[in-house]
């Protein structure tokens, strides 16, 4: 390294080049040096050119060695300013840019992370659009400006997005990063992919829970149809066509939220993904078959026979049955989706249509199929009922506060009761035991109404109003084997109160879609990153630590000199 004297109008500032020599400069001299003695002498002697031949073989291997792949850049570095500049490379011609003191000025810390953020707060919505295979395959290819040196930096912050949209979100990240019953909330340390000010495409802003009201309504259906058919409320004297006008309008409303996601599945695939992994709302993935359950098996008289044919079984329970195994599958083999791990009110989605299933299997004539649903249903839903009964140490905590998540809990026994009930055709112990054990709960979520108060409206409320509607059911099953005052009022009491909600929620979904236009806010439960992005502030370089720098490379070289000139000179 060599050391340049700069002019006595530098106001005492002085400049050190660091750049590296590299030997071949100095073999260059050392030749120019022994081609001038030699002509003064007028004489060389042959065994100086073979040694300095083998001299230069030898510097030509530590060279190529010592010599690097990457670009080589130059640096002067002020010692008293703290003031650097950079020559970088650039399409058109080399630029000179001068480089302040801030923290950003000396080798870019935290650079990663700033592109990124400002690449999410442009709005970019495309990172959650269907991609396909050969785009993908596109986007891992290498371009040319991934060659340069600075290119793979900017490039690797730039695609921080894709490959935290691309690749599976572990089941813990959404608890880490979400809050909230639903999870539907983000912390405020987090960092999301899209701007939480800007409102997003429509089809990015509809849950899969919108599948909930679906499964409200359909259950409606059935309510209505067992108060118009039982012997038990023959005294109200329901007409028919209520069912009817229910059943219409939940295979209404069943199919325009399915065609509405099935374009979101097509153009916003990657969002759909986010949602298939989200600890909560896999869950919802059962619910358009349920509610395809819910409709055959409270279809009117007047549109279908009393007996259904069993294709209609195999079309809506397959589907179901082959999720399941899936969902089953992971909670039993462990893993990052463990049951103990992911378990939370809204996975007796994933059993309470075992049981739904069963009815409907009985309802088709195929009863030995509905024994087999329904062990398997009340098998997991024992272990589900622990789970979160008990709240293992190796869980995440529930919420605190109450919510209509919670009466999920009555949804399971009472469906088990009923499909019980169908199966075998009379209300005996264990089917009166799930009764019992749902009307329990039942009665313990009513007692501690004033918890349910100071929650802010959300579409998935709507799943939460089936469990108290299949409690009414049951209840006038059970009014049926046993009648009495007293139960035929706790029937006709439960399904008012379904009812009520359910008006309740259908009349709030109208004005926060249509009048105050808030149904669909963004949903950023989808738009968490793989990894949270710690914002730290990392030390900068000072001048003091630029003079021990410096000091340091210049003892380095110029050892390294001395042991290559005393090389020489044993040579």
């Amino acid at each position: 390294m060599d050391k340049r004297e700069t002019p006595p109008n530098s106001l005492h500032t002085h400049f050190v080049d660091i750049h590296e020599v590299l030997p071949e400069e100095e073999e260059e001299e050392e030749e120019g040096t022994a081609r001038m003695e030699d002509k003064e002498k007028g004489t060389i002697r042959m065994e100086d050119k073979v040694t300095r031949r083998l001299h230069k073989q030898s510097n030509r291997s530590l060279r190529d060695a010592r010599r690097p792949h990457n670009k080589t850049f130059s640096r002067q570095v002020s010692l008293e300013t703290g003031f650097s500049v950079l020559n970088r490379e650039s399409k058109a011609k080399d630029d000179r840019r001068v480089l302040p003191r801030s923290g950003h000025s000396f080798g870019g810390f935290d650079s990663a992370t700033r592109i990124g953020v400002e690449a999410r707060n442009r709005g970019d919505f495309s990172i959650f659009k269907t991609k396909s295979t050969l785009s993908k395959q596109n986007s891992l290819m290498p371009t040319r400006k991934e060659k340069g040196m600075e290119a793979p930096k900017i490039d690797g912050a730039a695609r921080l997005d894709d490959e935290s949209v691309n690749r599976s979100v572990p089941a813990g990240r959404y608890f880490a990063a979400l809050r909230g019953p639903e999870l539907d909330e983000v912390k405020d340390t987090e960092d999301i992919l899209l701007p939480k000010d800007e409102k997003w495409p429509f089809l990015l802003r509809f849950p899969i829970g919108c599948f909930g009201i679906c499964l409200g309504l359909s259950s409606q259906a059935v309510l209505w149809r067992a108060l118009s058919t039982s012997p038990a409320t023959k005294f109200l004297h329901v007409p028919p066509f209520i069912n009817l006008g229910l059943w219409l309008l939940a295979v209404a409303v069943l199919i325009s939220v399915s065609f509405t996601y099935i374009l979101k599945c097509i153009f916003y695939f990657e969002a759909v993904r986010r949602e298939y992994f989200h600890p909560v709302r896999i869950n919802f993935f059962f619910a358009p078959w349920v509610v395809c359950m819910f409709l055959a098996i409270g279809v009117p008289p007047v549109v279908a026979p009393e007996t259904l044919h069993p294709a209609i079984w195999c079309a809506f329970m397959g589907p179901y049955f082959f999720l399941e195994l899936k969902i089953y599958g992971q909670w039993l083999s462990g893993g990052k989706r463990r049951l103990c791990k992911v378990a939370n009110p809204s996975s007796h989605l994933s059993v309470v249509g075992n049981f739904v299933g069963a009815i409907l299997a009985a309802k088709v004539g195929w009863k030995e199929v509905g024994k087999f649903l329904w062990a398997v249903g009340f098998a997991h839903y024992l272990v589900l009922f622990v789970t979160l009964y008990q709240r293992l140490p190796t869980s995440e905590a529930l919420p605190k506060e109450l919510h209509p998540v919670y009466s999920m809990f009555i949804a399971a026994p009472s469906a088990a009761s009923i499909a019980w009930q169908a199966i075998y055709g009379d209300l005996d112990g264990l089917s009166r035991t799930c009764y019992f054990i749902a009307l329990f709960l039942y009665v313990s979520l009513v007692v501690r109404i004033n918890f349910f108060t100071g929650f802010r409206f959300s579409v998935a409320w709507w799943s939460y109003t089936f469990p108290m509607t299949t409690a009414s059911v049951a209840t006038i099953k059970y009014a049926e084997h046993v009648p009495s005052v007293l139960t035929k009022g706790l029937a006709l009491s439960l399904s008012f109160m379904s009812s009520a909600m359910v008006c309740v929620l259908f009349v709030s979904t109208l004005l926060h879609a249509f009048v105050w236009h808030t149904l669909f806010p963004n949903d950023l439960a989808i738009a968490i990153t793989k990894k949270r992005l710690v914002k730290e502030k990392k030390p900068f370089k000072k001048a003091y630590d630029l003079r021990r720098w410096t000091k340091q490379a210049l003892t380095k070289h110029n050892s390294a000199n001395k042991d290559f000139d005393g090389q020489n000179e044993g040579d």
